[in-house]
């Protein structure tokens, strides 16, 4: 296993659509894999898509941590989940939520970014065993932030108001106002 150089904001990896995979038990998928989750773990992250370290594979992983579970409507702790050529859809029900994101293509930075509340969302996992769940709060955050990367997006091409946008001390500091804006989310 490596920890893998993550590509930055502006590289073309970064920009366009990633290929499905066909082969999810190949021994370079595994490999792939096995390398996000020690890259992620070395970054601090919650989550990874292959694009961001320079392979344009439908592959992503992502956790929700203690530290972010059972807040506001969230679905809790999620345990590191490997999804392989995912799909996302939002929920009949579902609403945009805005909330704090930053991300490890854009270091230091963090934006406020609605995101569908309530989605469902399919692929395979590592052994190549379909995954379907619904997910909410922060869970349907992070993965909807990862599927983007797998989309040719980043968050800031989700933002409404780039004012809210800055370096992650400075809004810790001196953090924006951004009450009316369905602030039960803000704290990503």
């Amino acid at each position: 296993m490596s920890i893998l150089k993550i590509a930055r904001m502006g590289h073309p990896v970064l920009r366009k659509v990633a290929e499905r995979v066909e082969d999810p038990n190949d021994p370079e998928i595994t490999r792939l894999v096995a390398d996000m989750i020690e890259t992620l773990s070395d970054a601090g992250g919650v989550g990874l898509a292959a694009p961001q370290v320079f392979q344009s594979l439908a592959v992503m992983i992502f956790f929700v941590p203690p530290t972010r579970a059972g807040k506001g409507d969230d679905d809790g702790e999620i345990p590191l989940t490997v999804l392989i050529n995912p799909e996302i859809e939002p929920l009949d029900d579902a609403q945009k939520v805005g909330g704090w994101e930053g991300c490890l293509s854009i270091p230091d930075f963090q934006g406020y970014v609605p995101r569908w509340d309530k989605i469902r969302y399919r692929g395979i996992d590592e052994n190549g065993e379909p995954v379907e769940k619904i997910a909410s709060g922060f869970h349907a955050r992070v993965v909807q932030h990862e599927y983007d990367h797998l989309i040719g997006v980043m968050y800031p091409e989700r933002m409404e108001d780039m004012s809210l946008m800055g370096f992650t001390d400075e809004l810790r500091r001196d953090p924006p106002d951004v009450s009316g804006r369905n602030e039960s989310q803000q704290e990503n």
